[in-house]
């Protein structure tokens, strides 16, 4: 599947691109990189995880303009309102974006099926949101994921062990957006690097 850039224009604001790195019936997901000054047009519920801190106004269609200090893997659900989101630090800000395009489930999923390792950081009906950590040359205990968006943050060298015996090379480059079916497995960290992930599963 091709990326598509979409252009964004708010008001006389600069430009803000956006590369759409998948889709399906269930998200969108975005690399989005924001210059000082530039805005984006958001209004799908969504999953913003931040690769680069920086400072952000929220300006909502309605209700009170939100200022906020963000740092990178910083992970923040936005529910569906029509707004603005502009970059007024210095620097520019690179974040992943998923947009949620179905309607959701009453499922509370918790921390069922997850590595002990894993920190479940929220849960809505939209999505269930976690933070995956393997130290380099350290494996997880078996765990089982639903399908997911996957962002790195600390990239890796990955493979996993299925149930079965198979063997599935799994490795993910820093700044990566990816889509991941569901499956059971054991995770092994066979580089130097440390792995660090936001695992964003649709319901």
């Amino acid at each position: 599947m091709g990326a598509a850039i979409l252009v964004c224009f708010v008001g006389i604001s600069s430009v803000a691109v956006q590369t759409e790195k998948l889709r399906n019936d269930k998200v969108a997901a975005f690399d989005c990189t924001l210059a000082p000054g530039d805005t984006l047009n958001i209004k799908d519920p969504s999953v913003t995880v931040y690769f680069q801190g920086g400072s952000l106004e929220i300006i909502p269609q309605s209700g009170r303009l939100q200022k906020v200090t963000v740092k990178p893997g910083d992970t923040v659900f936005r529910p569906a309102q029509a707004g603005v989101v502009k970059n007024t630090g210095a620097a520019e800000i690179h974040f992943a974006r998923v947009d949620f395009l179905g309607s959701g489930g009453s499922e509370t999923w918790g921390t069922t099926g997850l590595s002990p390792n894993y920190k479940l950081l929220f849960e809505n009906p939209y999505t269930r949101v976690y933070d995956i950590r393997i130290p380099a040359g350290t494996n997880e205990p078996q765990h089982t994921h639903k399908n997911r968006v996957v962002v790195c943050l600390s990239g890796a060298q990955l493979r996993h062990l299925m149930p079965d015996g198979r063997v599935e090379p799994s490795t993910l480059q820093t700044g990566e957006i990816a889509w991941r079916l569901g499956a059971t497995h054991i995770g092994q960290n066979l580089g130097t690097t440390d792995l660090w992930v936001i695992a964003i599963e649709p319901k």
